[in-house]
């Protein structure tokens, strides 16, 4: 049968797809318009797979806030560019409302949740793939829910993600924590949380420095303990000097201790963080796309 220029155009706005993908959908199925999206679906699946190999280290953080919940998920995509368009973005922004709704308990559960016209989020994921033509993974997410506390979350652009839960204090302090964070990158909250390991190994690096300097090993041993703490107190939240401090003082500690607060529990992400980004000629790259690879 004939394909109208109308049976084409109402599938593209169903589909989202280019206008000789759905032409030949259409030819495929003899003009069965609800055919040709089922195998439209199945072909976008088949591409999803295909692109799900690729390294996916773009793309966007997000923040889906509640009463008494708040949630903080990562999803990636390939390039800088599809990250900042509105498909990807809305995307994100629902999978986002459905880590705070539907309170998965982990990230298999989250792409199994419900998200639009009764698909999951890992449907309409693989739909996002076929459409845009990159790899989307919605890499992980965080979600924190209090009876009584206190919580704040804190986005940096699109690129760097904190929530943070606080006993007492209020919501600004709670803010000013989380941006503290963002800006600070503590490992955790206070020197008894470090790893024991990573403890160790600094120990290890500041003795091997205070050798090579000449010292002796009763002042060696003293030098050890010192820049030990010294990293401790750098690198984990309360011992931080305050980012707000105009005279740069007063430590996170301080500063809750003053308002009768104490912080609970926070998650800083960064996009991308521990994502191998793979290097390639940027001529090849273009080339590879140009022949469908």
């Amino acid at each position: 049968m004939s394909i109208s220029a109308a049976m084409v155009k109402e599938l593209r706005e169903r589909t989202g797809s280019g206008m000789m993908e759905c032409k030949k959908a259409l030819t495929e199925t003899g003009g069965d318009i609800e055919a040709a999206v089922e195998l439209m679906r199945k072909q976008g699946l088949a591409k999803a797979d295909k692109k799900a190999g690729r390294t996916a280290a773009e793309g966007t953080l997000v923040v889906a806030a509640g009463d008494k919940a708040v949630a903080l998920v990562e999803v990636n995509c390939e390039t800088d560019f599809v990250a900042k368009g509105d498909e990807f973005q809305g995307f994100a922004a629902a999978v986002a409302a459905s880590a705070l709704t539907a309170s998965p308990a982990d990230l298999d559960a989250l792409l199994a949740a419900p998200l639009a016209d009764g698909k999951s989020v890992d449907e309409i994921r693989r739909e996002k793939v076929a459409k845009i033509g990159e790899n989307i993974a919605v890499r992980r997410f965080v979600r924190y829910e209090t009876a009584g506390g206190v919580l704040a979350s804190y986005l940096h652009g699109t690129r760097i993600g904190v929530l943070v839960e606080l006993a007492g204090g209020d919501e600004e302090l709670a803010k000013d924590v989380a941006m503290h964070i963002a800006a600070s990158r503590p490992l955790c909250v206070s020197p008894e949380q470090v790893p024991a390991e990573v403890v160790e190994k600094e120990r290890e690096i500041a003795l091997a420095n205070a050798v090579n300097e000449g010292k002796s090993p009763e002042i060696a041993a003293k030098m050890v303990e010192g820049r030990v703490r010294k990293f401790l107190n750098e690198n984990t939240l309360l011992g931080q000097v305050f980012i707000k401090d105009p005279e740069g003082k007063q430590t996170v500690a301080a500063l809750l201790k003053g308002r009768a607060a104490s912080v609970v529990a926070f998650t800083r992400y960064e996009l991308g963080e521990g994502i191998e980004k793979k290097q390639e000629n940027f001529a090849d790259e273009v080339m590879a796309q140009v022949r469908g690879s």
